[in-house]
């Protein structure tokens, strides 16, 4: 395991499994904890040390488990209490923890909490969540009679009618997906007790699903109209007034005074580097790490469907910014995919000729960064998006929402396709690529999601038989996170930062300097960097074979370079 100290998550590599996707023990097509637990060699010859776990609980599947029903047990599609106490073990046995995602802005609408809240305006439950009167002077059940005018993040308004008692329910998600009300105490009370009953079942920290919406701005103002007839509503759920007030208490009623430094991460949309300050500052004692959102927005324009081109330069300000904004104070989550983005070697990289040299590429600027890397199952096999050929071919609920809301808007279907294809979560959600047999080692059955046609080469076994694979150059670049202090502790400096083609920086801790030389693109350039100094560098890893004597700044397509002096 990590070592035991406090910031043992510094020098840590994180591995998501969407358990879904990942291995299916049972033949029924759906990935499960039996599953996960016979493929943990794989997780333990890459190196990682901390596996974050999906939901796994009982949920009616509306938006892929992040609709919780029952927040202390496991979703008999997944298998059970039992299973993930053997999981656990056998993670810990590896010298591995585990990290829960912990979804408590909202529930799903089956929850019992939410049942009893809906069952009468007199519930004692029913100020467990955001209920309120049509707006004054309109019909219930009319269009624009809800509370506010703000739109869900997965299309439609953000509030539903329960026509029993002519009140709305605000859900920000889906309208399965009611909002806790954690201006109530009592709900807090009852999210930190199921808290500390996974601790003491041995989980190791929580992943904490857009925890900084848990706090509103309790006048429920109208939003600002961007497009359409709904309103943004974010400035008043994201990072809201009490929301530091929540997490310092989370912290002191949950995290504090274990036997052992538990890992916390918040996944903060719209979160700025100057709240993440506070957020991550350790003696402010909220979170760990924050997830951001800000790099995965710059190759769209006002909503993640309004493509744009990628261009280097956005995305190394955005990471430069924040790389310097937390220097000082806090810590940066570092990622390139997860459950919710697309593949990044199809998004930022060339996932067809440089498919390998490109995921290698992107592999190294990411871990090379100050923070802790997240590794997404399959992006060390370098997996791509799928080919989707048409709508019927998605299965989550925001592209199809999207696509449905879009459509009726007027917009061209076959625009809207595109866009869906390129940024689509089911890109992510593709069952994991074991090896070339027909659902790729994925299952014995009929996988829920089709498997990508490209696992023939693209695959776990051709990857661990071939030293020079994307898998290797991961495990290699672990390797180092965990034997070269400066690459967790180092400082941070952006070079070329206006250069469209070269991603290029140093990281130093006392008398140990790394260089860090990336070529986006498939044509050979020649980075414009003063390399005086690093005549006799040690080129410490790359994706390409290197020629003989000193480098001279020329890289080759897609080709990345790491090297080491000592001053």
């Amino acid at each position: 395991m990590s070592s035991p100290d406090e910031d043992w998550w510094r020098t840590a590599v994180v591995y998501q499994v969407y358990p879904r996707s990942f291995a299916d023990s049972d033949g029924d097509g759906i990935g499960d904890l039996r599953g996960l637990i016979g493929r943990l060699d794989h997780l333990e010859r890459l190196g990682v040390d901390v596996v974050w776990l999906s939901p796994i609980y009982p949920s009616p599947q509306d938006d892929a488990g992040y609709d919780i029903s029952d927040y202390q047990d496991v979703d008999p599609t997944f298998g059970s209490l039992a299973d993930l106490d053997e999981l656990l073990a056998a993670l810990h046995g590896r010298g591995m923890r585990l990290m829960m995602d912990l979804v408590v802005n909202h529930t799903s609408d089956e929850h019992p909490w939410f049942v009893e809240s809906r069952s009468s305006p007199d519930s004692p439950k029913r100020d467990w969540y955001w209920w309120r009167p049509p707006r004054e002077g309109a019909v219930a059940g009319t269009p624009g009679a809800e509370p506010t005018n703000w739109e869900s993040f997965f299309s439609g308004p953000a509030w539903t009618l329960d026509e029993a008692s002519g009140d709305y329910y605000l859900h920000l998600f889906s309208r399965k997906q009611p909002d806790l009300n954690w201006e109530n105490p009592e709900v807090r009370a009852a999210v930190y007790s199921m808290m500390r009953w996974w601790l003491d079942r041995g989980v190791d920290g929580f992943r904490m699903d857009v925890i900084n919406l848990i706090s509103k701005d309790v006048g429920l103002p109208d939003g600002i109209v961007h497009a359409g007839v709904l309103g943004d509503g974010t400035p008043y759920v994201m990072n809201g007034p009490r929301i530091h007030e929540f997490l310092a208490e989370m912290h002191r009623e949950v995290l504090h005074g274990r036997d052992r430094t538990i890992l916390s991460v918040g996944e903060m949309p719209g979160a700025t580097i100057e709240e993440a300050q506070l957020y991550t500052d350790p003696d402010r004692r909220e979170v760990d790490m924050v997830f951001t959102f800000e790099h995965m927005g710059v190759d769209h324009a006002h909503t993640k469907w309004d493509l744009v081109p990628f261009r280097l330069v956005a995305l190394k300000t955005v990471l430069g910014r924040w790389q310097a904004g937390l220097a000082g104070v806090g810590w940066n989550s570092l990622y390139w995919n997860n459950h919710d983005q697309p593949r990044v070697v199809s998004r930022f990289g060339d996932d067809g000729r440089w498919r390998v040299r490109s995921a290698k590429l992107l592999g190294t600027v990411l871990h090379l960064h100050r923070g802790t890397p997240y590794v997404y199952q399959g992006e060390e096999l370098g997996m791509t998006n799928f080919p989707f050929s048409g709508i019927e071919d998605f299965r989550d609920i925001e592209s199809l929402n999207h696509h449905r809301t879009a459509v009726e808007l007027g917009a061209d279907p076959e625009q809207v396709l595109e866009a869906l294809r390129s940024r689509g979560r089911d890109n992510a959600r593709t069952p994991m690529q074991w090896d070339a047999s027909p659902h790729a080692g994925f299952t014995t059955g009929t996988p829920w999601l089709p498997v990508n046609p490209d696992h023939t080469e693209v695959n776990a076994e051709a990857a661990t038989a071939d030293d020079e694979s994307v898998f290797h150059h991961y495990r290699r670049l672990i390797e180092l996170r965990h034997t070269e202090p400066v690459v967790a502790h180092g400082d941070f400096s952006m070079l070329l930062p206006e250069d469209d083609t070269v991603y290029a920086f140093t990281r130093s801790l006392d008398d140990v300097e790394l260089l860090v030389a990336a070529n986006f693109s498939g044509e050979p350039v020649r980075a414009d960097l003063d390399l005086t100094d690093w005549a006799d560098a040690e080129l410490l890893l790359g994706n390409v074979e290197p020629g003989a004597g000193p480098w001279d700044g020329r890289l080759e397509p897609w080709e990345a370079r790491l090297l080491r002096r000592r001053r």
